[in-house]
């Protein structure tokens, strides 16, 4: 077991609200920033989103982000302008490639239940890629209760492909007293998306909580409640 962890607590996010929306922000993002959290490894973004029925965000651009969409609870409806839409559930994986430039809108369109869901964005390896979009439900593979490939540059097994070679997302359902190990790289980012887990040389983590590690892995995370965890390991940095 290696590396150097840094605990960063849900309630020290970041807010966004409006009458339709709830989202924590786990580096900087839009009107929040700050120099000393704009990045871990390649992730750039990990906001928690809660909107609610029968709202959402428009059709706004993005361009040069390899965006992972993660949906807790509820339904989330995907609309883009290279004619890609789908509906993302909980156990779905979803990736849109922003490329050269795409436009997409994001969508509850239940009228009694609101959606939450965890929107990452990693960095591409390569700038001014073709967009592109891709999902594929992976409920099965996670109901086992380890970790499951769910995006990746270099693992022809992930689910869903991201395009950087040296980033992997992660994902796992555990039961109470299950635990996973960590994998071993330069970056790793950890949350918890659900429920509570013991890190190994970090302590109790809830939901919302998370730990960066820098130059290992190997920790051994035990779920302590019924939890959902999303792990980044990155072997490469923003910026080089």
């Amino acid at each position: 077991m290696t590396g150097l962890l840094d605990v960063r607590r849900a309630a020290d996010r970041a807010v966004t609200r409006a009458p339709w929306l709830n989202s924590r922000h786990s580096f900087s993002f839009n009107d929040y920033y700050d120099p000393a959290n704009t990045h871990h490894g390649l992730l750039l973004v990990n906001n928690d989103d809660i909107v609610a029925p029968a709202s959402g965000f428009d059709a706004h651009p993005h361009r040069d982000a390899e965006i992972v969409t993660w949906v807790l609870s509820g339904e989330l409806t995907h609309r883009d302008s290279i004619g890609n839409s789908g509906v993302i559930r909980p156990g779905l994986a979803q990736r849109m490639s922003a490329g050269t430039g795409v436009l997409h809108s994001e969508q509850n369109e239940s009228t009694t239940e609101p959606v939450h869901f965890i929107q990452m964005w990693i960095v591409p390896d390569i700038p001014g890629r073709n967009p592109g979009y891709q999902q594929q439900q992976i409920g099965d593979a996670l109901a086992g209760g380890g970790l499951v490939a769910v995006a990746s540059g270099s693992d022809p097994d992930a689910a869903i492909a991201i395009g950087n070679a040296e980033a992997t997302l992660y994902a796992g359902r555990l039961q109470p007293g299950r635990s996973v190990e960590l994998p071993d790289a330069a970056y790793l980012h950890l949350f918890v998306a659900i429920g509570r887990v013991d890190v190994e040389g970090a302590g109790e983590l809830a939901a919302g909580d998370a730990v960066r590690v820098t130059g290992g892995g190997g920790q051994r995370v035990r779920a302590e409640a019924p939890a959902e965890i999303l792990i980044w390991e990155m072997h490469a940095r923003l910026g080089g």
